[in-house]
């Protein structure tokens, strides 16, 4: 955690400083990183931190955030500790007679503040919060945590700081008892059936069951279930025994489940919907004892070979009619309560399905704990809607037969068409409906279509998180009357329900949180943290669930059953257990629970963790939307996008431009649906629960906003197709927009290539001057403007002597080839090729040289990996990407050559040097980080590959620390990204999947011989010609430092941008003269804020032409771009800028020593003395399984400019 601490300030004042007066104090933020430290530790630990914090007590703040990863205006900290020394002020001292303290106030500007004065005799405790936090409720939660960590201290138990009491003695009476008082109100022994057989006994000639045109009296369904059960019983079920029923929805189903539950079994239902496959895997993994079925149905359970009773074959229709009809004797068969009633299988995380194992004392306690609120009685009728594979219909079922109740079966055709669904309701008078929200919404939709007049008195909902807003609809048709609506939160491994909420029609105006009401009785609801231990009132926290309805656990799963049903640590009972829920919820003061979604739901895009439900919500406002559903698809791999579906109101066209366009006033740039797919309604699955694995994927139609024509000619159609292929589209029209499609400058550069391969000659010149695929097409030319390279001359195997006439791209002769192979391990049977260097690959070794402590252009990573496996496991599948690319192979020479040249080694061991370091100097990261850090170490360039390991393990744990440095001669940005990504493609064993590596050279040939042509050189003069010398002329120091845009100012921005014709690249160009005056005393870049000129340095990635794409190396160059914006508006600026920019490709190749001597700026005064460096960059995901056990603690990139600005293009933001 990071919290800000007050420093005293007097500490290094000097003599006299403790009695001078002044403002000396000073706050600074405090990191700690206690985990599972023991208190003394932890201690110990806090104690370090804040002596070392001593030696900075005059920093500034500022200063402290410049230096972290915080960019401003967020703050470091939110809360503040302010521990001070006080004097207790003697008010009856003679010396204050005659005066009073009336009033005074401390402020502070953090949402808390804590000051603590240490009275000398003892502490007083001041708090400053929010109004919604409680600063009483601060100071008694510290004073508790003081209380604590001393009892901690004393005893020396070693526990866990993290797990020590926090809360104070009343707010912990609050959460555990008045919140989660115990009550229970049902006969404990009782059975199922046997609530149904009490209703049977009662009123036999009483509707219990109507499922189309059929009728069965409690009295008729209760002598079918006994000859059932007694032919169940004969076949040998027993208590605990499972017996697997697989039938249509039909009267025969609940004759089913209660001949299994009276013959002392507990049923696995299997729905005949289910996938072979699925079904397949619950037989096998329940291995029932018997099975009922229908003789339709005999083909779905071809693998199942065991007893078995067809309830609809007539001969055993016939023999089931002449078994006993008495009811099963449950005593004398031994059955109680604690034997099992069902087994209901789930799906999950967890993988496969899951059999959750329930009891008759847990379904039967839950409609005695709920009867106080609902009065079910046999005037109500039920309608079973769900699949009874499904736990919401153990409510149904049971709820209707437990109490005397009539049960509609509703058909499946007719529950999946929402205006036949309200048919029957009315006609039926159903009483008692329940529905998830999902089936909900669409049935809101079928009342208002129709005249009819249902007879509702609940409705309650579960199943899913339930959006109030969506009630609203119903709530205008019922303001006055009307049925209660309940929400009901439960999961099946708590049976059925766990918590009630009536709503109301203010409901509807609730946003984010899921009102989920209160417990049952019987039950009892934790919010834990992270820890396990109570979090306080408000805060967000897992929902674990205790209690008499708790289920035994998964069938045939201990270790998983272990893992989510743990011991309930506040409970008196041993043999209490809590389910823990992977829900997230908070306590309301009123003792009512919010739902917050569940802790695996969000979903991650590019680095952001996104809430789909806030784009859901936003879409449902849009003019004519009636339902919208978001989903994050990953159709091509690594290629997640989210996509919105949705629903219309009648009469209503939905148009993705219009909705793209209004959710963009409303929503940051990354929440906004790349795809918008309109669907009828939506699909659902028998459960009556949105079905989302049933939403189709979009097609490029629904991607694109332009109105689709068929490509026209050959160009276009093989460009259409190239299209396809990278961006994942279908159908891509001669009108579409490559970028608007997806597309960025990193897929630009692998199209140019794919293009290339497909003898489309382009550039990105032309791509970014022609996006749409007719325009682009158009431009397309034969000249490809690309310089062949030379061929290699020297042999790919078995070459044990190089001749001059071999090294192709350089003039050699025979002695300085040999020289070159005297600095090569193995000599010329080591070298693969020798070439020049690039034009920026000569400046960089130039600098290199000048050099003397430190080197400017080395980048390092500092990795901790938790065990030497794993780090050899990586540094193995670094060698192997080394050995994949020739330029991470490659070791630069220049001593007694008429150039310097780069000579490519067949083979070049990473070489990785083990440190051993005395843990006493400190962290071993940061020995290792300082003694091998580029500002002060260097590597020999001479030497192949051009990066360097240091490696230092840590004893008695086995970590181990890696710090990796790259040479810039080598490795660029995007090369780096593509290493790191080989490295893990190839340690998951996919390196045969990799593209081919493209050799260096080509791209050498290109940057040197395609400038050097006649043709490039008048427009290289012309471009830099008659310019003068107008820099930066800073003095400050270079400051190493990063900062990220916000979230909302980057949304604030690219909506703004949408409208320009400029890329995002030339709108940051065009903003850098826009300063009014630049950084430094007389920086002038046209100083004063009337310039009418700027000129900086602009970073371009090179690797357009050439084959480069899918190549390793320095494909950057640094070139300077000159703005003469003056008076234009911004639309004009972002425009010049953008030409500006987009005749600089021409020159991508050039070197900067060219565009000098074409300048009227003598060397050495440079061109300039800023850089701007916008590059698209790759999200990290460092969450992904193949980087566990690896963990990156620190890294830098160096320039050698006085100010450079790095704009990282993440997608969704810039960094």
């Amino acid at each position: 955690m990071v919290f800000g601490t007050v420093l005293f300030g007097r500490l290094q004042g000097g003599a006299g400083a403790d009695r001078a007066l002044g403002l000396f104090i000073n706050t600074l933020p405090l990191k700690l990183e206690i985990g599972a430290a023991t208190a003394r530790e932890a201690v110990k630990q806090t104690q370090q931190a804040l002596t070392s914090l001593l030696r900075h007590e005059h920093a500034s703040l500022a200063l402290a955030q410049r230096c972290s990863g915080v960019a401003a205006p967020q703050p470091l900290f939110s809360a503040l500790l302010n521990f001070r020394h006080s004097v207790d002020v003697d008010g009856n001292q003679t010396v204050w007679e005659g005066i009073q303290s009336l009033a005074g106030e401390e402020r502070t500007n953090y949402p808390l503040t804590l000051s603590v004065d240490d009275l000398g005799v003892g502490l007083a405790l001041t708090a400053q919060t929010l109004a919604s936090v409680g600063a009483a409720r601060v100071c008694a939660m510290m004073e508790t945590a003081l209380a604590s960590l001393a009892a901690a201290l004393a005893s020396d138990s070693g526990e866990a700081v993290c797990r020590l009491d926090v809360l104070p003695a009343e707010e912990r009476q609050q959460l555990l008892d008045t919140f989660n008082d115990a009550a229970s109100s049902y006969p404990a022994e009782a059975r199922i059936h046997q609530l149904f057989e009490a209703q049977a006994a009662a009123r036999p000639e009483a509707v219990a069951l109507v499922c189309g045109e059929q009728t069965l009296s409690y009295g008729e369904l209760n002598r079918l279930a006994n000859q059932l059960a007694h032919r169940l019983i004969a076949q040998g079920v027993g208590p605990d025994d499972l017996v697997g029923i697989c039938v249509e929805r039909n009267v025969e189903m609940i004759v089913g489940l209660l001949g299994v539950l009276k013959a002392g079994g507990a049923y696995v239902p299997l729905d005949p919907g289910y996938p072979p496959d699925r079904l397949s895997y619950m037989l096998a993994d329940s291995s029932p004892k018997a099975m009922l079925t229908q003789t339709s149905l005999l083909p779905s359970l071809h693998d199942w070979i065991g007893a078995q009773v067809v309830l609809d074959d007539v001969e055993e229709v016939d023999r089931l009619s002449r078994l006993p009809d008495h009811n099963p004797d449950a005593a004398r068969r031994g059955l109680t309560s604690s034997h099992l009633a069902y087994i209901i299988y789930t799906s999950g995380s967890t993988g496969a399905p899951k059999g959750v194992m329930v009891e008759h004392r847990q379904v039967v306690r839950l409609f005695g704990a709920t009867d106080h609120w609902f009065h079910f009685g046999e005037q109500d009728v039920w309608s079973l809607f769900h699949s009874f594979a499904f736990d919401f219909s153990v409510w149904e079922i049971w709820g209707a037969l437990a109490h005397g109740g009539k049960l509609l079966i509703v058909p499946k055709d007719i529950a999946r068409s929402p205006d036949q669904f309200y048919q029957l309701l009315c006609e039926q008078k159903v009483t008692v409906l329940n529905q998830t929200p999902s089936a909900f919404r669409q049935l809101i939709g079928a009342q208002a279509r129709s005249s009819q007049a249902h007879h509702l008195r609940y409705v309650v909902f579960g199943g899913e998180a339930l959006e109030t807003s969506m009630l609203a609809p119903w709530y205008a048709r019922h303001i006055d009357h009307g049925p209660l609506l309940i929400n009901m939160y439960g999961i099946t491994e708590t049976t059925v329900h766990v918590t009630y909420r009536p709503l109301s029609a203010e409901d509807v105006n609730r946003r984010g949180a899921s009102p989920i009401g209160v417990k049952i009785p019987d039950l009892s609801v934790y919010i834990l943290d992270a820890n396990r231990q109570l979090a306080p009132l408000g805060v967000a926290g897992e929902l674990y669930i205790g209690g008499a309805g708790v289920a035994r656990g998964y069938l045939n799963r201990p270790e998983l059953t272990a893992e989510r049903f743990i011991a309930d640590p506040y409970s008196a009972d041993p043999q209490a257990r809590l389910y823990k829920t992977g829900d997230l919820g908070r306590w309301l003061p009123d003792g009512s629970i919010e739902y917050l979604g569940r802790n695996d739901f969000q979903v991650k895009i590019r680095g952001f963790r996104i809430e789909l439900g806030e784009i859901e919500a936003k879409l449902a406002a849009c003019a004519g939307v009636k339902e919208a559903v978001v989903l994050a698809r990953e159709d091509a791999p690594g290629d997640k996008r989210l996509v919105a579906y949705l629903t219309a109101q009648p009469g209503a066209t939905l148009e993705a431009a219009a909705l793209r366009a209004a959710l963009s006033q409303e929503l940051a740039e990354y929440m906004v649906p790349s795809g918008f797919v309109v669907l009828e309604a939506f699909p659902l699955t028998p459960n009556g629960k949105l079905d989302r694995k049933a939403l189709p994927a979009p097609d490029g139609s629904q991607l694109s906003s332009r109105a689709y024509a068929a490509p026209e000619g050959e160009a276009e159609t093989a460009l259409a197709a190239i299209w396809r292929e990278l961006l994942g589209v279908e159908p891509v029209g001669r009108h579409d927009n490559f970028f608007e499609l997806g597309g960025h400058s990193l897929l630009a550069v692998t199209l140019v290539e794919r293009m290339r391969q497909a003898g489309l000659h382009s550039d990105i010149r032309q791509l970014f001057g022609a996006a749409d695929l007719a325009a682009l097409a158009a431009s397309l030319s034969g000249d490809s403007a690309l310089v062949a390279a030379p061929a290699n001359g020297i042999p790919a195997e078995g070459c044990e002597a190089i001749t001059p006439e071999m090294v192709t791209l350089t003039a050699l002769s025979q002695a300085q080839i040999a020289a070159i192979a005297a600095q090569v391990p193995g000599g010329m049977a080591n070298i693969q090729d020798i070439y020049p260097l690039a034009p920026l690959q000569e400046g960089i070794l130039f600098h290199h040289l000048l050099g003397g402590e430190g080197d400017a252009y080395l980048l390092y990573d500092l990795l901790a990996f938790d065990s030497r496996e794993r780090l050899n496991g990586f540094l193995a599948s670094l060698q192997q990407a080394v050995d994949r690319h020739d330029i991470l192979r490659t070791a630069v020479l220049w001593q007694d050559l008429p150039e310097p040249v780069q000579v490519v080694w067949r083979h070049a061991p990473v070489q990785v040097e083990t440190v051993a370091l005395d843990p006493a100097d400190g962290p071993l990261a940061q020995q290792l980080e300082a003694r091998y850090h580029p500002r002060r170490h260097r590597i020999d360039v001479r030497q192949a590959p051009l990066l360097r390991g240091f490696a230092a393990a840590e004893a008695g744990t086995g970590r181990q620390y890696l710090q990796l440095l790259y040479h810039h001669l080598a490795i660029d940005h995007t090369t780096l990204e593509r290493l790191l990504d080989e490295v893990r493609q190839l340690q998951q064993g996919q390196g045969a999947s990799l593209p081919p590596s493209l050799p260096f050279r080509q791209f050498v040939a290109q940057a040197r011989l395609g400038v050097a042509r006649p043709s490039t050189r008048p427009i290289s003069a012309r471009s830099w010609a008659k310019w003068t010398s107008r820099r930066c002329r800073s003095a400050c120091k270079a400051i190493w430092e990063m900062a990220a845009t916000s979230k909302r100012r980057v949304s604030i921005y690219r909506r703004s941008w949408r409208s320009n014709c400029g890329s995002k690249r030339g709108v940051w160009a065009s903003a850098w003269p826009a300063w009014p005056t630049w950084p430094g005393p007389g920086a002038g870049a046209g100083v004063g804020s009337d310039a009418s000129g700027v000129r900086h340095g602009a970073v371009r990635p090179a690797a357009r032409r050439g084959g480069s794409g899918s190549g390793a190396g320095l494909f950057i160059n640094t070139l300077p771009l000159k703005l003469e914006i003056g008076a234009a508006t911004a639309r004009e600026a972002v425009k010049q800028t953008q030409q500006a920019l987009t005749s600089l490709l021409r020159h991508e190749h050039a070197s900067l020593a060219l565009a000098q001597r074409c300048s009227g700026v003598a060397a050495p005064q440079p061109l300039f003395s800023a850089l701007l460096n916008y590059r698209h960059s790759a999200e990290e995901n460092r969450d992904a399984p193949i980087w566990e056990g690896i963990e990156t603690l620190a890294g830098e990139e160096r320039t050698n400019y006085p100010l450079i600005l790095s704009v990282d293009d993440l997608a969704p933001v810039w960094r």
